[in-house]
């Protein structure tokens, strides 16, 4: 097991001997993160944080930091890490109640093993400066909603849905170590203000990434990501809306064949991790409410049914799907998607689905080198074993974690979005 001490507080002198590492939050030498330095202005017009979501985002950076830094590889499988954090919060007896679900949460979610010991803490020098700026700042505003806001082709979508029926929102991204996907975040902020006559103050985005990270599957991420939007809706008085939006076939996170297993399969949005992060926010009494509205849809179907169809195909080349996009600086070439990757080859499949013709700029669409032709091998052989699968589809779906309701809309989601990309793979000889 692997031990990592964290503090938040520089009068903080709690140790334990057989501790890997021992990490200052509050210290830029081993972690640079943003939320209290590059939005200030912004989270001034904010009422005063929960002290649980401040808690929430804390943990949610150490967790990331571990899964940064522990590799997977020097375990006895090559893949499961058992992990413990000792952390210091503010609400002790909150967390104490809940170290179970929490740790049950992030097992499901990463694939490894989580245990936390919780200790009680005071605001350090950065939250009181903040909490001090909050309540100097007089105006105050309270949006409708709360979207998620990647950069990608889904919550671009998300975003245009909404907005033709709100624009009071705010949207909240997150950006990491790499140049691939910041750009095209960027790019799409500006897309999105032109169009709707929003506000630069109804956009966050902020950056978070251990120094020198080491473990490159990083499945905890979301996690991470979504805390930053949760502890900015932990400030409204009424129960307020989070939309996570995510194609259906994407959340289900049913591998094509075994080897998706691996570091491209995530649970950021499985119907079962949003269950037990819900519950979770309840129990620490966050009043926001998670929400995929696209559940049920492919993300074909999210194309062609968008509420602004001419927009968004004017536009869907700017966004960013793949799954390492800075791949591209090898062959001295801004970042783009290598066309191959999951991600890349569902992102295809919905676009030709919608368009028939995709004018995305890919490195590799044709699936040529080494890697992508392995790649094509490995998605070709999921599509026969889906075609020729004689295990009952309630099952199948069922792979990646349990599916405790609307059984059958879930099966319907799996195999429209196994058309979409049958009818795109079959294109190819692999």
């Amino acid at each position: 097991m692997k031990r990592i001490v964290c503090r938040l507080n520089q009068n903080d002198t709690f140790s334990k001997v057989d501790a890997d590492f021992t990490v200052d939050l509050f210290s830029k030498n081993e972690y640079r993160y943003t939320f209290w330095d590059d939005n200030k202005r912004k989270l001034y017009q904010c009422n005063s944080f929960s002290k649980s979501s401040i808690d929430l985002l804390n943990i949610s950076l150490m967790v990331y930091y571990a899964d940064r830094k522990i590799q997977r590889k020097k375990e006895d499988d090559a893949w499961t890490r058992q992990i413990k954090l000792y952390m210091p919060v503010l609400e002790l007896d909150i967390w104490n109640q809940n170290k179970d679900l929490l740790e049950k949460m992030l097992s499901f979610l990463s694939g490894d093993v989580w245990s936390f010991e919780f200790r009680e803490r005071e605001l350090n020098q950065k939250e009181e400066n903040a909490f001090k700026g909050i309540k100097r700042q007089k105006r105050k505003h309270f949006p409708k909603a709360i979207c998620m806001l990647s950069g990608g082709l889904d919550s671009f979508i998300g975003a245009i849905d909404m907005l033709n029926k709100e624009k009071d929102i705010w949207f909240v991204g997150h950006y990491g170590g790499g140049k691939g996907v910041i750009s095209y975040q960027k790019n799409v902020i500006k897309k999105l203000i032109s169009q709707y006559q929003l506000s630069d103050e109804q956009f966050f985005n902020f950056y978070a990434s251990p120094l020198k990270g080491i473990e490159d599957t990083t499945r905890t991420r979301s996690f991470m990501f979504f805390a930053h939007a949760i502890i900015l809706g932990s400030m409204a008085n009424d129960n307020i809306t989070l939309y996570i939006p995510e194609n259906g076939l994407i959340s289900l996170n049913i591998p094509l064949t075994n080897t998706r297993l691996g570091s491209s399969s995530t649970r950021t949005t499985h119907p079962y991790y949003m269950r037990l992060l819900q519950q979770l926010l309840i129990n620490i009494e966050i009043k926001i409410k998670l929400y995929n509205p696209y559940q049920f849809k492919t993300k074909g179907e999210m194309i062609s049914e968008c509420n602004d169809s001419v927009f968004l195909k004017a536009n869907i080349s700017e966004t960013m799907s793949c799954s390492h996009p800075d791949l591209a600086r090898y062959r001295r070439e801004p970042p783009s998607h290598c066309g191959n990757c999951l991600p890349c080859v569902i992102r295809r499949a919905a676009i030709e689905y919608a368009y028939e013709n995709d004018n995305s700029n890919y490195r590799d669409k044709n699936f040529r080198n080494t890697s992508a032709s392995e790649n094509l091998r490995s998605f070709k052989l999921g599509i026969r074993d889906y075609v020729n699968n004689n295990i009952d589809t309630a099952l199948s779906i069922q792979i990646s974690g349990p599916i405790v309701d609307e059984l059958e809309r879930y099966c319907g989601i799996y195999r429209r979005g196994m058309n979409e990309l049958k009818t795109l793979l079959d294109k190819y000889n692999g």
